[in-house]
């Protein structure tokens, strides 16, 4: 059943132009009361206190106003008319740009940004009397920023991805991306106030908005598929760099070590659930293999078995024992499908840690203390290179956590590596077979059962491999670490992130473990929040934040096909109102 609204078409279109003109004088008055004060005193958030000195929160919200500003504006007059030069390569490039659907996205997120300002200045000096009139201005400003865009008319969908650029402009473009993304991350994790860190998580969200709705990101998909190696390149580089702007803080170093570790069992889990289609809520259970693994052969004191193999062997042998139980598990319960397979894996969850609790000399061989689990682990000592020792390069000290870090991002090159190999070979092919019709996919020779079980000994081998380091960064591995509700992140991870992809599960991945560790403030509500989110994502964007192209015809094909049936008669945003 379709909303009700006040903003009919019939509205739009006979109030159009005013509409352009409340949406530009909204953003720009937005952008002009970033210099205004926001709060009363300088304890909320970032210092948002002063008259003319705008704090860097606030230069994030001009920086939105005048994005609005600027959509609206080029509705209103075609730029550029009738000149010469390099004017009108500019007009047809932005004639392909979704001014229209940018600037509509752009006020709805414009006054949820001021919102969760403002709701952190209350929250945290106490009262509504403590927001400045900076801060009503602004608000008012995003109000009608926001009434300005439901009165325009929709525009064309933007076709920027289908726009021809030199391979230099492109490839810029993608270091641009990845620099932006490694700053605002860098900025974000250094902020100590978790007020700071949901309102540049909002202006990250609503500024992702706009470069999909604009049609940006289409075209910036474009350029990365034509320049696949030069992306992946550029983000190894870029996050190879991320522990040289933390100025040797363990804390924030620690908290991207376990993402990291949780991206890369996740990115395993992706093989069984988004290329297989094959459920499983106990895939934890493969990490915690690899985790007790590395502890039992490590040179804790409390470790139990007397071989102590180099630690590349000891990687190897905790993911050969994951894929081992992956095929013991997977060998009687893959007859099975849907709801019972969900089942049958979370008993196998459950079974893991309930077994390593009784081996404990009790219940069980003394293997890994039980509910004690094994603590005292070493730092890894690798080559000479000690891992738990502060190393200085270009004046940065990077200590144990950063030590790890460069671990996991080579398992994790490693990892990837093995995931699109796979996923572009006739394994992969035949695993997406089995997702979409496992009867189908039988009947045309598909060997079922034996590509279910390689997806599940895989998967758990990359968790392994994971497990190992995770073992090393903790220093102590317990069966309490590896419960149904970690299975159930990583299995959001991959949902959340768009199933089938390795960008759209790592991004998945550090959503769902960073913003926990950083909004500590509200564990309570944790969970709560959780199933918000996943009830918000599966009902504006089911396929996820990274789609596969497949699933997002899957979920949209019937939009794809009204969209085909409108477009013709929606006029050309600079024509809109001739």
């Amino acid at each position: 059943m379709r909303i009700p609204t006040i903003f009919t078409p019939e509205l739009q279109n006979r109030h159009h132009r005013i509409g352009r003109l409340l949406a530009l004088a909204g953003g720009l008055v937005f952008a002009i009361s970033a210099y205004l004060p926001w709060a009363y005193a300088s304890g909320a958030l970032d210092d948002m206190s002063y008259l003319g000195g705008p704090s860097t929160l606030q230069f994030l919200g001009l920086a939105l106003g005048l994005i609005l500003a600027i959509c609206a504006a080029m509705g209103l007059v075609e730029p550029w008319a009738g000149a010469k030069g390099i004017a009108p390569a500019l007009l047809k490039v932005s004639k392909r740009v979704g001014w229209t659907r940018a600037a509509k996205v752009t006020g709805i997120g414009m006054l949820i940004y001021i919102a969760v300002v403002l709701l952190a200045i209350v929250l945290e000096l106490g009262g509504l009397v403590t927001v400045e009139w900076g801060g009503w201005v602004a608000l008012a400003a995003a109000v009608i920023g926001l009434i300005g865009t439901r009165l325009i008319t929709p525009g064309r969908q933007p076709s920027l991805e289908r726009l021809r650029t030199p391979g230099w402009v492109g490839i810029l473009a993608i270091a641009l991306v990845l620099l932006g993304a490694l700053l605002l991350s860098a900025y974000a994790l250094n902020q100590v106030d978790g007020g700071s860190f949901v309102v540049i998580l909002t202006f990250a969200g609503v500024l992702a908005a706009f470069i999909l709705r604009s049609g940006i990101g289409g075209w910036i998909s474009a350029v990365s598929q034509r320049h696949r190696t030069v992306l992946v390149f550029a983000a190894f580089a870029v996050a190879f760099l991320f522990p040289f702007t933390q100025n040797g803080s363990d804390a924030n170093m620690s908290i991207a070590t376990q993402v990291l570790i949780f991206a890369a069992t996740a990115v395993g889990l992706n093989i069984v659930v988004g290329l297989a289609g094959l459920l499983d809520l106990g895939y934890i259970a493969f990490l915690g293999a690899g985790a007790f693994t590395a502890a039992t052969m490590s040179q804790s004191a409390f470790a139990t078995i007397g071989w102590k193999p180099p630690f590349i062997v000891v990687m190897l042998i905790a993911g050969l024992i994951s894929a081992t139980l992956g095929l013991i598990i997977g060998s009687p319960t893959l007859r099975v499908s849907g709801d019972y397979l969900a089942i049958v894996t979370l008993a196998f969850g459950e079974i893991f840690r309930i077994s390593m609790s009784n081996l404990d000399g009790r219940d069980g061989p003394d293997l890994v203390h039980g509910s004690s689990g094994i603590p005292a682990i070493p730092n890894l000592n690798l080559f000479g290179f000690d891992f738990g020792a502060i190393h200085t390069v270009a004046g940065i000290p990077l200590g144990r956590f950063s030590n790890y870090f460069f671990l996991m991002l080579l398992i994790m090159a490693v990892i990837v590596l093995v995931f699109t190999r796979l996923n572009h070979s006739r394994i992969g092919r035949g695993w997406v077979a089995i997702r979409e019709d496992e009867k189908a996919a039988e009947a045309m020779g598909v060997n079922v059962f034996g590509l279910k079980l390689l997806a599940f000994a895989g998967g758990a081998f990359l968790a392994g491999l994971a497990g190992a380091v995770k073992a090393h960064v903790d220093q102590s591995v317990t069966p309490d670490q590896y419960i149904f509700l970690e299975s159930a992140f990583l299995l959001a991870a991959v949902v959340l992130g768009g199933m089938g992809t390795v960008m759209g599960v790592i991004l998945g991945a550090v959503l769902l473990k960073l913003v926990p560790e950083k909004l500590r403030f509200v564990n309570e509500y944790r969970m709560l929040l959780f199933g918000l989110l996943l009830v918000v994502m599966m009902r504006v964007r089911p396929e996820g934040m990274i789609p596969n192209q497949r699933r997002v015809l899957e979920f949209h094909s019937d939009d794809e096909e009204l969209v085909d049936e409108i477009e013709e008669d929606l006029p050309y945003e600079f024509a809109e109102e001739s």
